[in-house]
């Protein structure tokens, strides 16, 4: 039987993602009717600027007050696509004490303050959905919290920033600089005016932040993840990455401990090879490995950021919010039984690519493989050449490690640098995916 009171929705910001969402909602009304079991109607768009003219969105609906939208008392869900931390979460906060359910796309607020939102929305039994802040479009959360729940996920690994593919993926494919490829995500749209949340990696430790917390039921706060940003990528590390039948990504990277007893998170740039299926991740597309115990190895692709997409994610969400609020239910709220401990990055084992400028004399290379020795890290290879800049008395010298743990990395590092045949470190990477 169809429900003919509509239900009502409050749309909190109406930027890029929200115009899109207010687009879709109107032109395929009928369809979310079907679907949902019930008429949907957008009751009120929060905004800050209310003169600006917004294309296909009633005036009637505009209200700078988002507090006094929430408490007029016939919302039944909000949708929160502000971003940032306040006001969104005092908002969202808002929205549960007067019994909405809450659809959101802001993976910043959740990195940070998803248990004390959770733990909102499960006092007042109602749902709190976000498959739009990880990887757009891509079928992510749900898949793992849901399709997953009763598997065993011991490893993720993904490109989970649009915005970085691209710079790297030009810098492969063209040689081209990292300023120069950055340039061009600028120039296209793809990045920011003021980058630094992308290419600092702060936007992606966000999001390993909450599939950790997704995958391995434990509480994963943003400062939990280990970060490192990709502007000191260099076309000789994409050079590098070529002799060894690798490419360059910016990758988050979750792991359940072997023994089981912790997890660690991190994003960071790495080499992995060719043949790995994150390597053939071109443009601004997302992507992300999941290996579980029984289901085996999944990954999930596609668009990872944009109006549209974004949008399509959001709306999904507020199709099964609707469903449940039909059924007087509510979905998987947090799963955070296991309680385990996140690992320092110190603890993380992985092999290394390492480039050194050293002095072009006999003896160099003895020194610094027992500096490696010293510290416990065993190489796998080592190429040593003249300075392709023509610069005498020195070589460049790139050794590959065998899997150690990054403390011990880091030792020998430090190490090195005080060597006096060491003239510097020009580089360090991780190699991940084999």
């Amino acid at each position: 039987m169809m429900r003919t009171r509509p239900l009502k929705v409050a749309l909190l910001g109406c930027g890029v993602v929200g115009s899109e969402v207010a687009r879709i909602m109107t032109t395929h009304a009928d369809d979310l009717t079907a679907r949902i079991g019930a008429p949907v109607e957008l009751a009120g768009v929060a905004v800050r600027r209310p003169s600006k003219v917004r294309e296909g969105i009633d005036p009637a609906l505009i209200t700078t007050d988002a507090t006094a939208l929430l408490k007029r008392g016939d919302i039944d869900v909000a949708i929160e696509v502000i971003g940032g931390i306040e006001p969104a979460r005092t908002l969202i906060t808002t929205a549960f004490e007067h019994g909405i359910s809450v659809v959101s796309a802001n993976k910043a607020l959740l990195a940070q303050d998803g248990a004390a939102l959770h733990a909102a929305a499960e006092q007042y039994g109602l749902d709190l959905y976000y498959e739009a802040a990880v990887a757009g479009a891509i079928p992510l959360v749900r898949p793992m919290r849901e399709s997953l729940a009763g598997d065993k996920i011991n490893r993720v690994m993904g490109i989970v920033n649009g915005t970085t593919n691209f710079i790297l993926d030009k810098m492969d494919s063209t040689g081209a600089g990292y300023q120069e490829a950055l340039d061009e995500a600028t120039a296209l749209g793809y990045a920011e005016a003021d980058p630094t949340a992308d290419v600092e990696g702060y936007d992606a430790a966000a999001k390993a932040a909450i599939l950790a917390g997704i995958a391995f039921h434990t509480r994963v706060r943003l400062d939990d993840v280990y970060r490192e940003g990709m502007t000191e990528v260099s076309a000789a590390d994409f050079a590098s990455a070529k002799r060894m039948g690798c490419t360059i990504k910016l990758l988050a990277i979750l792991e359940r401990a072997a023994d089981g007893e912790s997890v660690t998170a991190r994003v960071h740039p790495a080499m992995i090879p060719l043949s790995h299926p994150l390597a053939s991740v071109r443009e601004a597309y997302n992507a992300v490995f999941v290996e579980a115990e029984a289901a085996g190895r999944l990954m999930f692709y596609g668009p990872g950021a944009g109006g549209s997409p974004t949008a399509s994610a959001v709306l999904g969400d507020l199709v099964a919010v609707c469903r449940n609020k039909l059924a007087e239910a509510t979905g998987p709220g947090e799963s955070a039984y296991t309680q385990l401990p996140v690992s320092p990055m110190g603890d993380v084992v992985t092999r290394y690519h390492i480039s050194l400028d050293v002095a072009d004399k006999p003896g160099v290379l003895a020194q610094v493989a027992t500096t490696f020795a010293e510290h416990g890290v065993s190489i796998d290879t080592v190429r040593q050449q003249g300075r392709p800049d023509g610069v005498g008395n020195e070589a460049s010298l790139v050794v590959v490690t065998h899997r150690a743990p990054d403390a011990s990395l880091s030792g020998t590092v430090e190490a090195l640098r005080k060597l006096d045949t060491v003239r510097g470190v020009a580089s360090i990477m991780r190699v991940e995916g084999e």
